[in-house]
């Protein structure tokens, strides 16, 4: 009989250990410093969306062209960084139709690219370093700026 209560006894402690620790690890996940999202979120924004409107940029210069704009003062208030970037077609640059994207990190890590007129596209999170999504969003984009619409 004494061996079955101690075994309760391990069990009780062990399921109070674990909920302790998921209670620690959302207590910890709460407490995440919003200098550390908004570090991490400008990382992302630089290490994937700057470089791959630069990569861009480089393949098709004598195309379409990109304006990128990482230090508007009216995002950099804002509560989630982001950033601004143009493409428009360089044939033209007179008449060229010029659109504006804005490419926003939310409080959930989600990254996504908006523009007026476009229904906003999730390309990523910043928890997620790969740059596949954007770079597929960046293509057609370029080829609706090379098309002129």
């Amino acid at each position: 009989m004494s061996k079955f209560k101690e075994a309760l006894e391990r069990g009780k402690e062990a399921r109070n250990q674990k909920r302790r620790g998921a209670d620690n690890a959302r207590a910890a996940e709460r407490n995440v410093p919003v200098a550390d999202f908004e570090a991490q979120a400008r990382a992302w924004l630089d290490d994937v969306v700057v470089a791959s409107l630069q990569a861009a940029n480089a393949e098709v210069a004598g195309e379409v062209a990109f304006d990128i704009d990482t230090a508007s003062d009216r995002l950099v208030k804002a509560s989630t960084p982001s950033m601004r970037f143009e493409i428009y077609r360089k044939r033209q640059s007179e008449n060229a139709v010029r659109r504006m994207f804005t490419v926003s990190v939310e409080v959930s890590g989600a990254v996504s690219v908006s523009a007026p007129g476009m229904v906003a596209k999730d390309v990523g999170n910043i928890g997620d370093k790969s740059d596949a999504k954007f770079r597929n969003l960046v293509a057609e984009l370029i080829e609706e700026a090379a098309k002129g619409t």
